[in-house]
């Protein structure tokens, strides 16, 4: 229960001073009201407290901010009461009080604020720009210029429903190698720090007998047993190194280009960013959004630098007049067949109609490729393993043959 700092004035006229416990300003000016006094002043007093799991929590989810996943759930529900006829206002402040993470609800109680001030909705979203971004809003912006509000929020939200799938898709793809490389790698360190040893005071003396992967290993657990300290070490700067290097630009540029060169990854990593792409860029011309914006929207959420930097050719060209598939035939990065595609939309006048389709397709292929890469890892993975397993325990069983022969 909160405590209270109060200045009151008694009925004879003295000024009382003191401190009381309430549930809140209001029961504590009621309580001294209750007394005879008039109340002058009444202050809560900060006191510090261990806080509860539940206000822990709160904190933690405060700070987490919201998720794509709450930003669907809230386009969805938003889509379904506006269609419904509730009032925008009406809609939001419904929403926010259902919001459980809290720093979702107060965003969304300040979009409310900036609506009732006369504000555009696209202009109350356009102050959350990493919450929303820029194709939400200008999708949003554009609807409200056609007066297609609540069916542009069904389409944002199948958008935001298909880039959360592909993007769980992509992870759940990259989790199962890093879970099984892992592993591997926890097994060799077990086998050599602590298997080994046990054998080196087997093997002492007879090192004239030992074939060379004995030797090899048995220096190598050594070299661990003793300085594991600055393995361990020399790991994490590694790691870290690694990290900071990708984040510079330089680094960025190598990684971006690696994802599209490496052997096993390339074709899922190009089907990803050709049908995020496209996706992006249909959505945004059936939406009736400006082509140039559309064009550097799209080369801002395709996520690689790669098309990004393709995304800037072609905007730099529409912008002379030129036709979006004219710089696109100078490019590796967009199949022959979707560059004609695309020209054949522009000439048509169905260009949003034929990006759906191709990035359809690309969906598909996408999907097909985590499977193909999926089934490629698990035998490598496997072949890997039993490789580094059996070579160890090659190392160890070789030279007790030898020993047990040169006994007889």
């Amino acid at each position: 229960m909160p405590t209270y700092r109060y200045q009151t004035r008694t009925t004879g006229g003295d000024t009382s001073v003191g401190m009381l416990s309430a549930d809140n300003a209001l029961s504590a000016a009621q309580q001294l009201r209750s007394q005879g006094h008039t109340v002058l002043q009444l202050t809560p007093v900060n006191q510090r407290r261990k806080k509860t799991a539940a206000e822990w929590f709160k904190a933690l989810n405060y700070t987490s901010g919201p998720s794509q996943r709450d930003i669907l759930n809230f386009t969805t529900q938003l889509a379904v009461m506006i269609r419904a006829g509730i009032s925008i206002r009406a809609a939001l402040e419904g929403i926010a009080e259902q919001q459980e993470n809290a720093k979702f609800r107060d965003i969304l109680l300040q979009i409310k604020q900036d609506v009732e001030s006369g504000k555009q909705f696209s202009e109350a979203l356009a102050k959350h720009p990493k919450l929303f971004g820029p194709l939400y809003i200008n999708m949003v912006r554009a609807s409200e210029m056609s007066g297609s509000f609540s069916q542009m929020l069904e389409r944002i939200a199948a958008y935001l429903a298909q880039q959360i799938e592909t993007r769980a898709m992509v992870i759940g793809a990259m989790i199962y190698p890093s879970v099984i490389g892992g592993l591997a790698v926890a097994v060799t360190i077990f086998l050599l720090t602590f298997v080994l040893p046990r054998f080196a005071a087997v093997f002492e003396g007879k090192e004239a007998a030992m074939p060379w992967p004995t030797i090899f290993l048995m220096n190598l657990s050594g070299f661990m047993v003793q300085w594991y300290w600055a393995v361990i070490g020399g790991l994490i700067v590694a790691l870290v190194g690694f990290v900071m290097f990708v984040k510079t630009e330089p680094g960025g540029w190598w990684f971006d280009a690696t994802k599209l060169r490496f052997p096993i990854f390339k074709k899922m990593f190009r089907a990803l960013y050709i049908s995020r792409s496209l996706q992006t860029m249909g959505e945004l011309v059936n939406a009736g959004v400006p082509m140039l914006d559309t064009i550097a929207i799209t080369g801002e959420i395709s996520g690689n630098r790669l098309f990004k930097r393709l995304w800037a050719s072609v905007y730099n060209s529409v912008k002379q007049g030129k036709k979006i598939a004219q710089p696109l035939t100078k490019t590796k990065l967009l199949p022959t067949a979707v560059v004609q595609m695309i020209g054949a939309g522009e000439e048509s006048g169905k260009l949003g109609e034929v990006l759906d389709e191709v990035s359809g397709f690309y969906t598909r292929q996408l999907k097909e490729a985590i499977k193909m890469v999926t089934s490629m890892i698990e035998p490598i993975m496997i072949i890997v393993m039993g490789s580094v397993v059996g070579f160890i325990a090659m190392a160890i069983i070789l030279p007790i043959f030898k020993l047990s022969t040169l006994v007889k």
